[in-house]
């Protein structure tokens, strides 16, 4: 599989408090993949915005993907039930499945996401 290897900023770590999250787009190969940061116990974790039992984008409301008490991910549709630090599913309908887990950094208070890997013809 290939790798479009450049990074988009998404996000000021400002921006993200523990607990939080915030969706982005990214331009792949001249597609728009949307994605979504978390801030989970001081780490910064990113995922395609895809649930892994039906792909739909997971977001109750606007950057709204955890639950109340930010232990989990969790999608809107159907209550799949992720761990934010590996995005496993670990609870609704679709156990042992992961979320796309997109690469990140941070440099000096920037995050940066590159984009998912590339699906050959």
């Amino acid at each position: 599989m290939q790798r479009d290897l450049s990074e988009q900023r998404v996000a000021h770590t400002q921006e993200l408090p523990q607990g939080s999250s915030k969706k982005f787009i990214l331009t792949c190969n001249g597609q728009r993949v949307e994605g979504f940061v978390v801030n989970y116990r001081g780490s910064f974790h990113a995922y395609v915005n895809r649930c892994c039992h039906i792909p739909m984008p997971m977001d109750w409301f606007e950057n709204q993907f955890l639950s109340e008490d930010a232990r989990f991910i969790i999608c809107a549709t159907h209550g799949a039930t992720y761990d934010p630090a590996t995005g496993e599913c670990v609870a609704g309908p679709c156990p042992g499945e992961y979320l796309e887990r997109l690469l990140l950094r941070v440099v000096e208070g920037t995050i940066f996401v590159a984009c998912p890997p590339l699906t050959p013809p």
